[in-house]
């Protein structure tokens, strides 16, 4: 037997082994399906009245202004039969080649195989028209509700983004090289990472973006020092040390959202901001909330605002003998910080001397990306999923999230992952996105049909702990931080909840980038920079358009404006004292503890 010949038989014995691996392992995918247990059907998809109203608004387009529609259908069908004819005109003079392609970039087609080889080139132009047809159809659509509108906009964009041709084995050519090329060794690797997900979620398909081995929050991420000085079933309350020989008076405590963890402020040294707060010669508390089991189904707002907000600020009080603090509140948490704030207000206490707001949400007037799922049918959905569960479970959430960018952070990790049988990156941030919480039951509930769809902050009917509260009880001094590209909570609409404030000192910043970049840009990157405009009065327009462009971080500005409102400097202080002795070092255990799936 020659060389080539031996090699072609090892080749062929190594694609049977794999062959034989795929086997077993398509097994193990079966048992692990078998324990998943489904969500309600009302979150997997819209109320299926939704498209009826749709098919009912095409027909009466069609019956009232028949030649807008057939022009349309005719520059489709056009498109598709011109598309053909010149593939097949290419390859009639012999040329294995893909005809010219006029279709825009895209970078899941970034392979040149793509544009030179006439099979996939045929996939691709073909996908992209009758990506375009689906689009044009919905805005054919006249006689229908703005909001449905939006909502069938979404999900027949998640239809475009579901069919692509690369989220199919046999129809993207850098999975079959990449198999090809290892023998099938990258399938079997694929299929292993997707059965190791599979198991890890209780048979639910939680696309991980991280190498979840790389990481240990308080090993070698969420590592700045210090003591967990307070706990009770709502949070632990974390005190950092000090790094200065001085710090200002008024003590600083930051309420994170318990949507996800803390410690995305506090990924790496340097770009922490929990470390940067305290080396600016403050003394910071951070609450670090508890990751909800099914125990904690009738946990209200009422209980965060009670057992979280009101219990640390006390203990804050009474470990820095100060009669105030500084508040901070990101995201759901800056929006539940506006409750205390006029709960406060309405009690007559004055506790809080500033508040400073992360990309936070008060009016929710314009829901924006999210209007797919703050409809009745999936808010009823959720609904029934919290009273069958108790919690909102966090991979709920999470694919929530995700599917706003699927391509992102649904197709492209999973074509990675399962199909170029590739390890996910050791990416801290991708890290915290995947360790999620879930939220309680009672809480989903008051948020979503609350204060998402009622508004009732903003119309000033929010009850909570005896009281009925207004935005307009926000009286004190406020600082918000938005930011410009944010899909979570739109710098426009934190600006309009923010003018409704009757606070006297406002001041707004909106910083480059999104929801998470957008905050985590520390002065040593000099990556992001930030807008300002002191005339708070004007349209969220108008204020853009006078607002002055700064370079870099938004962090130093911010801290020149808390420095006036944090009083004079004495002797920096250790964590807790003999009422609070220290529980555990930070980042303490309530980070560490998974998620329910």
């Amino acid at each position: 037997m020659t060389i080539k010949e031996t090699e072609q038989s090892n080749n062929i014995a190594h694609l049977d082994e794999n062959i034989a691996k795929i086997e077993g392992l398509t097994e193990r995918l079966a048992r692990a399906l078998t324990k998943r247990q489904p969500t309600n059907p009302g979150i997997a998809s819209p109320d299926k009245e939704l498209f009826a109203r749709a098919a009912s608004a095409y027909w009466q387009e069609w019956m009232q202004n028949p030649a807008k529609i057939l022009e349309h259908q005719v520059a489709y069908w056009g498109k598709s039969l011109k598309h053909i004819v010149d593939a097949q005109h290419v390859l009639a003079q012999g040329k294995l080649a893909a005809p010219e392609d006029p279709t825009p970039e895209d970078r899941r087609f970034s392979n040149p195989v793509w544009k030179t080889n006439p099979y996939f080139n045929f996939i691709k132009q073909q996908y992209q028209i009758n990506s375009e047809a689906l689009k044009q159809a919905i805005e054919d659509i006249e006689d229908i509700d703005e909001t449905e509108k939006r909502r069938l906009r979404y999900f027949s964009q998640q239809i475009v983004d579901m069919m692509a041709p690369t989220n199919f084995f046999a129809t993207n050519p850098d999975a079959l090289m990449k198999a090809i090329e290892t023998e099938g060794e990258s399938v079997v690797k694929g299929l292993e990472n997707l059965v190791a997900d599979l198991e890890a979620n209780d048979g639910e398909l939680v696309v991980r973006l991280a190498d979840d081995t790389a990481f240990q929050v308080g090993g070698n991420i969420a590592t700045s020092p210090g003591k967990v000085v307070f706990r009770n079933r709502m949070m632990e309350l974390i005190q950092y040390s000090p790094s200065t020989e001085k710090v200002h008076d008024i003590p600083v405590v930051l309420f994170p959202p318990w949507i996800n963890k803390f410690y995305i402020l506090d990924l790496k040294e340097k770009n922490s901001l929990i470390k940067w707060v305290v080396d600016q010669g403050y003394t910071l508390f951070v609450v670090s909330w508890v990751n909800p089991d099914r125990s904690y189904a009738d946990v209200g707002m009422e209980d965060y605002v009670q057992d979280g907000y009101l219990q640390a600020i006390d203990t804050v009080k009474s470990i820095c003998g100060t009669k105030q603090v500084n508040a901070i509140g990101y995201c759901i948490a800056g929006t539940t910080l506006h409750l205390t704030l006029a709960l406060l207000k309405k009690r007559g206490d004055t506790s809080i001397k500033s508040a400073t707001f992360f990309t936070s949400l008060t009016d929710f007037s314009e829901q924006g990306e999210f209007t797919p799922f703050l409809q009745d049918d999936f808010v009823d959905g959720i609904e029934a999923e919290v009273n069958q569960n108790g919690i909102l479970r966090s991979f709920i959430m999470g694919r929530t999230m995700s599917f706003l960018r699927s391509n992102d952070l649904v197709y492209q990790p999973a074509i990675r992952n399962y199909m170029m049988g590739e390890t996910p990156p050791a990416f801290d941030l991708l890290y915290w996105n995947g360790d999620g919480s879930g939220l309680p039951g009672r809480m989903t509930v008051q948020y979503l049909r609350g204060l998402c769809q009622r508004n009732e902050l903003i119309e000033g009917t929010f009850e909570l702990l005896g009281e009925t509260l207004s935005i307009k009880d926000v009286s004190v001094p406020i600082c918000s931080i938005a930011t410009e590209t944010d899909h979570i909570a739109p710098w426009k609409d934190c600006y309009r909840g923010f003018g409704k404030t009757s606070s006297r000192s406002k001041t707004f910043i909106v910083g480059q980038s999104g929801h998470i970049a957008g905050i985590v840009n520390p002065p040593s990157k000099k990556k992001y920079g930030h807008y300002t405009n002191d005339d708070v009065k004007l349209s969220a327009d108008d204020w853009m358009a006078g607002a002055e462009f700064h370079e870099g971080s938004w962090w130093p500005r911010w801290e020149a404006w808390l420095k006036p409102r944090s009083g004079k400097l004495v002797p920096a202080r250790e964590p807790g004292d003999s009422d609070h002795p220290a529980l555990a070092d930070a980042p303490g255990d309530y980070v560490k503890v998974k998620a329910t799936i």
